[in-house]
């Protein structure tokens, strides 16, 4: 009878054992059906953008008009926009790609600046034909291989979670329709920026979403793992994987992660200086016990022990359980909006599950801050006169074209809104206005 009552016991246990690796199975397939699908929306959402951009462009040198001209390069500027989002949606981290997004960013520079000049005064000089010409022949070229790659996807119905195990193992260099796909449109585009980029396409503000300030000594895979296992706060590395980006990585750093009971962490390292680049713990959240200001105390300290120096929030929000900050970095009263980092805290315990500093090490370095033309007086004459000005700060801010200027940053309420408004502290114009989800916090 005992004997019956123990085989019984494990055949529920098998059958259970079962069901759950079923339901296991079930829900991972889910999750990269899911993924499978948002990679496949996006791709086809940039074959499509493109086709109009090469449209938009081919329409442009057949128009003569300021009435239809400036609306026809704005909406150029919508869709170079447009596919640089359907391009960051994509796997494709690992896969130099910085060609084809410079040259996505040369159209939408172009065109901003086209358009928002008085073209009936000012009208298109035949350099700038000639420039919207090989923006256009180029466009039509990367349109052409983005089809053939589309084609070959739908034909041999290619899946880009391959794309995403191929660029994360060392199956990169493997025979891959995608991959190569994007290789010659990448290729394409090469060609372009070596013969035709010149002074009247080149900004200010590209180079800086690259990781140009990143200083240091390069760090060992045993180092980034002892740095990764006191970041996570665990005992013991084992518990910690770790892998090197691969070749042509748009920068070299590792990736470590650990699960552990019912908490998993992820992190970003850089490999030249070891860098904190970005932190993720996941976890439940209870209660909170600690208030959105404590929460702030929190971060702050955190980022003091991850060698961040003059660094001061600016926004705080909260998200049930959890702190949201947005910190700036200050070069002597000046914010610097470029150099942020945003740190997640959970307002249970106070602990630290959150960190995105890729802005800020791609832009932070000494800048060369010019006196500013106009005095703070003459750039409040700017503001709106209905808006309550509260606070000013002077700021270093991006402009719409992603050039860095010295601005007057105001404060101010109108109704029962808080702002944030920009003015120019060399020519007053009004570059930016935010406004705020809630009224601003007071550090």
């Amino acid at each position: 009878m005992f004997r019956w009552i123990i085989i019984a016991v494990l055949a529920i246990g098998v059958i259970a054992s079962g069901v759950w690796g079923y339901q296991e199975h079930q829900e991972k397939n889910a999750i990269l059906v899911q993924a499978e699908n948002n990679y496949q929306r996006s791709f086809h959402d940039l074959s499509y953008h493109i086709d109009l951009l090469h449209d938009k462009l081919g329409t442009t040198l057949a128009m003569n008009t300021k009435e239809q001209l400036s609306p026809q390069l704005v909406e150029i500027w919508r869709l170079t926009s447009e596919a640089h989002t359907d391009v960051g949606q994509l796997p494709l981290t690992l896969l130099p790609f910085n060609k084809t997004e410079e040259f996505l960013s040369e159209i939408g520079e172009f065109s901003y600046r086209t358009a928002v000049r008085d073209l009936e005064n000012e009208p298109l000089t035949d350099d700038e034909v000639e420039t919207l010409q090989s923006l256009y022949e180029t466009a039509g070229d990367i349109e052409q291989e983005l089809r053939n790659v589309q084609n070959m996807v739908l034909e041999d119905n290619l899946r880009w979670m391959d794309v995403q195990l191929a660029l994360a193992t060392e199956e990169a260099q493997a025979d891959n329709t995608i991959i190569n796909g994007f290789k010659t449109v990448e290729k394409t585009v090469k060609g372009y920026s070596e013969g035709n980029m010149g002074a009247t396409l080149t900004g200010t503000s590209r180079e800086n979403h690259e990781y140009r300030f990143i200083n240091g000594e390069e760090i060992s895979e045993e180092e980034a793992l002892e740095q990764a296992k006191k970041i996570f706060q665990l005992e013991n590395s084992q518990d910690i994987t770790i892998a090197e980006s691969g070749d042509g990585a748009e920068l070299a750093m590792y990736s470590a992660s650990y699960r552990k009971d019912d908490k998993h962490g992820y992190i970003d390292l850089s490999k030249k200086g070891g860098n904190l680049l970005s932190l993720i713990v996941n976890r439940d959240i209870k209660d909170a016990t600690i208030g959105l200001h404590e929460g702030m105390g929190a971060a702050e300290e955190y980022l003091k022990e991850q060698g961040f120096e003059n660094m001061e929030a600016f926004q705080s929000s909260q998200y049930e359980n959890v702190g949201v900050y947005n910190f700036i970095s200050k070069q002597g009263d000046v914010r610097i909006y470029p150099d942020s980092i945003q740190v997640k805290v959970a307002l249970d315990d106070g602990e630290i599950i959150g960190l995105s500093a890729r802005d800020y090490f791609r832009n932070h370095k000494e800048r060369d801050i010019p006196e500013p033309e106009i005095t703070e007086e003459e750039a409040r004459e700017k503001v709106n006169p209905n808006v309550e000005i509260h606070e000013q700060y002077p700021a270093v801010i991006e402009n719409e074209l992603g050039e860095e200027v010295l601005a007057y940053q105001f404060l101010g309420t109108l109704d029962n809104d808080t702002y944030r408004i920009y003015i120019n502290a060399n020519t007053g114009v009004e570059e930016q206005v935010d406004k705020l989800k809630q009224a601003e916090n007071k550090f």
